[in-house]
């Protein structure tokens, strides 16, 4: 029986993913992190922020999930006036650890002079940021779609006197989890941002990324939306509900899988370690093959919907000098949304 050649690149992804969730399952992180140098050093502008009232710290009660969740927050440069808010999300870990966006990426300088509110949850890690049908043994209750989009706003708008409008982004898991929150309340965002996201929850590929995540830190997913043939799988898929996201301003971005610009030795996340380069391009590498294949299929749907969109693919590993450049890529059209 012939083989095409569609289906090879198919099996060939799945593979990726199939050694990826073998390699989380023990224990290793699958996206590469900033020297103990370059974290200090950021560290130490996120205190000077603090101090000088650019940045805060919040602890914002859930009823849903009944537990205080941390928020960090990057208060716009002027606030004269009310201003817009970014609510931009952390990846698998959810910044519980420190693969976040104040510790691994330069946000606290990024964000200095811009005019809007950046809010990013501490917390969520494992839980793609839904609304999970069971509580699960290992990762809790989880219902964050009803936090982020019910609970959080108006605790954030009050506080910030922010003026209503806002967007969200995020990388990794939260990649795919603000595309079904822009879908799941598209009367909330204006626009939305998927940095290395697998944009589906409903082919063996996309339920493949879950189980790596969640699976591969001791979650059951049938916890998450019921069984893998259960509707909520489809009705949180975001290429299957690509149509929700009419009239947002949309980004979405992957790297190839192939080593890229930041893919070397010199690198602050490499810092000359051989081993940790191989790391990254043998376990960030496939990883990000993965999500290509996801955000193309994304693509092709948007496009056959006719919804606009830019759509931003360069050779690059899972890991987090790229998101750092996509955040600063897709910042004018999610500043022009917010200000619009």
């Amino acid at each position: 029986m012939s083989v095409t050649s569609g289906n090879l690149h198919r099996r060939t992804v799945q593979a990726f993913i199939a050694s990826v969730v073998a390699v989380v399952s023990i224990g290793f992180s699958v996206t590469a992190t900033a020297d103990t140098g370059a974290k200090s050093k950021r560290a130490d502008r996120l205190a000077e922020a603090m101090a000088e009232g650019r940045a805060l710290d919040l602890t914002v009660h859930s009823t849903s999930m009944n537990r205080d969740v941390p928020i960090r927050i990057l208060v716009a440069a002027d606030r004269s006036v009310p201003r817009p808010t970014l609510y931009l999300l952390n990846g698998s870990g959810g910044g519980e650890g420190d693969a976040h966006w104040f510790a691994q990426t330069d946000i606290v300088e990024f964000a200095a002079d811009k005019n809007v509110n950046i809010v990013v949850p501490m917390s969520g890690g494992y839980s793609y940021y839904t609304d999970w049908v069971k509580v699960d043994p290992v990762l809790g209750r989880n219902k964050w779609t009803t936090f982020l989009t019910q609970e959080l706003p108006p605790v954030i708008d009050a506080k910030l006197n922010a003026t209503g409008a806002n967007a969200i982004a995020g990388i990794s898991m939260a990649g795919t989890s603000v595309l079904a929150l822009a879908e799941a309340a598209p009367e909330l965002y204006r626009g939305v941002a998927s940095y290395s996201g697998c944009a589906e929850t409903t082919t063996r590929l996309g339920q493949l990324a879950v189980q790596a995540v969640v699976g591969g830190n001791g979650g059951d997913i049938t916890n998450i939306w019921g069984p893998l043939d259960a509707p909520g799988w489809r009705a949180h898929d975001p290429v299957v509900n690509a149509h929700r996201l009419r009239g947002k301003a949309i980004y979405v971005s992957s790297g190839t899988g192939m080593p890229g610009r930041h893919d070397h030795l010199a690198n602050e996340a490499i810092d000359g370690d051989v081993v940790e380069y191989a790391r990254i391009v043998g376990v960030g590498g496939p990883l990000e093959a993965a999500t290509y294949y996801c955000t193309q299929n994304l693509d092709k749907r948007l496009k056959q919907l006719r919804i606009p969109a830019t759509i931003d693919y360069e050779p690059g590993t899972h890991s987090w000098p790229y998101w750092q450049d996509q955040l600063a890529k897709s910042w004018p059209m999610l500043e022009r949304a917010l200000t619009r």
